[in-house]
């Protein structure tokens, strides 16, 4: 095979480069995530973020379900929702009040959208509850590390144990248009600052999750896509409370961060929802974040840490692939996993 010449290396690597950016950004791909006529739930969706999120979403002719706690908020956001409907004559809304932060809520709402959707699973469920309390880690009784917890990660967790179970169940249909999971993080879950101590954990813990689902779920042979949606500053109602205990060093050191509308964070969601991506941002500090997981971490060496930094991505190629190929070649030579214990026994 006759070699290319330097010259042509040179043009052809950025090139490929260039191409591989393009694709991965999703701009020939059309859209990844269609939600007209599908059924979407979503919990946290009676205010701020989440209630923008199923507003957009019923615009784009979605039926929604929405999860909260109090029905009088849940009333007055169903009302907000079928206002934004793009087909109002068909399209459906529905309101769950439901805790979740208590232990087995997730299964029974489940149950109850399974039950109003004709017997169908939800096609999408995305996960918005969330609380966050800024204060120094000794200022604040441990108790409320066990609260953030209880709703940022456990309530998600209960949920995607949920609806998992009905999408990955053995009789479950094998759809060519994906289900979605969806879990609403922070950019804290990349790199906190003073003052989150327990909020930055909750949500550190949910990429993990993601990133574990994202593996396990090719053992199945159904179409289920995961993702992290890592927002920053939000300008909620909670946001509010939340800066009334917020120490001054906190304010400080992220005095210069981007500050967003629910309407902003939640119309950028959904369209990188759109073009397919795993890791959703919506600033530019979130890409930073995102990009540099290792962010301000103290080092073992710098010279090295700071070398290893820049390899690992290279080097992931070929560990993400080879991980997801075993994945996929265990699944289909072993069958579905609710079969594995059977026929070990």
């Amino acid at each position: 095979m006759e070699q290319l010449s330097p010259q042509l290396f040179w043009v052809a690597v950025p090139a490929v480069i260039a191409i591989f950016a393009v694709y991965s950004m999703g701009l020939f791909g059309g859209n990844q995530f269609p939600v007209e006529g599908r059924t979407v739930l979503l919990t946290g969706a009676s205010e701020g973020m989440g209630l923008e999120v199923a507003k957009q979403l019923a615009a784009k002719g979605a039926n929604i379900v929405i999860v909260s706690r109090t029905v009088s908020k849940l009333k007055e956001a169903i009302k907000e929702i079928e206002a934004s409907a793009k087909f109002p004559d068909s399209q459906q809304f529905h309101y769950i009040s439901a805790d979740v932060s208590s232990t087995g809520y997730a299964a029974p709402v489940v149950a109850e959208a399974v039950q109003w959707n004709g017997g169908k699973a939800p096609d999408i469920v995305w996960c918005l509850a969330g609380i966050a309390t800024a204060a120094l880690f000794l200022d604040q009784p441990t108790s409320l590390m066990r609260r953030h917890m209880d709703v940022n990660f456990h309530g998600s967790v209960e949920m995607c144990h949920a609806i998992l179970k009905e999408w990955l169940a053995p009789d479950a249909p094998v759809e060519k248009t994906p289900k979605h999971l969806i879990l609403t993080s922070s950019v804290a879950a990349f790199w906190t600052v003073p003052g989150y101590g327990f909020y930055g954990p909750s949500k550190a813990a949910l990429r993990c999750l993601i990133d574990d689902l994202a593996q396990e779920i090719l053992l199945y042979p159904q179409n289920v896509k995961t993702h992290l949606v890592s927002p920053g500053t939000i300008l909620s109602p909670s946001f509010a409370e939340e800066e009334r205990t917020k120490p001054e060093i906190t304010k400080i050191l992220e005095q210069d961060d981007p500050r967003q509308t629910p309407e902003a964070v939640a119309r950028l969601s959904i369209r990188s929802l759109e073009k397919g991506h795993h890791y959703v941002t919506v600033s530019w500090l979130g890409d930073l974040m995102k990009w540099s997981v290792m962010g301000g971490i103290p080092r073992n060496n710098w010279i090295i840490d700071t070398i290893g930094a820049w390899l690992v991505p290279f080097i992931w190629i070929y560990v993400q692939f080879d991980f997801y190929h075993k994945l996929r070649s265990y699944g289909k030579k072993h069958g579905h996993p609710s079969l594995w214990k059977k026929n070990e026994a």
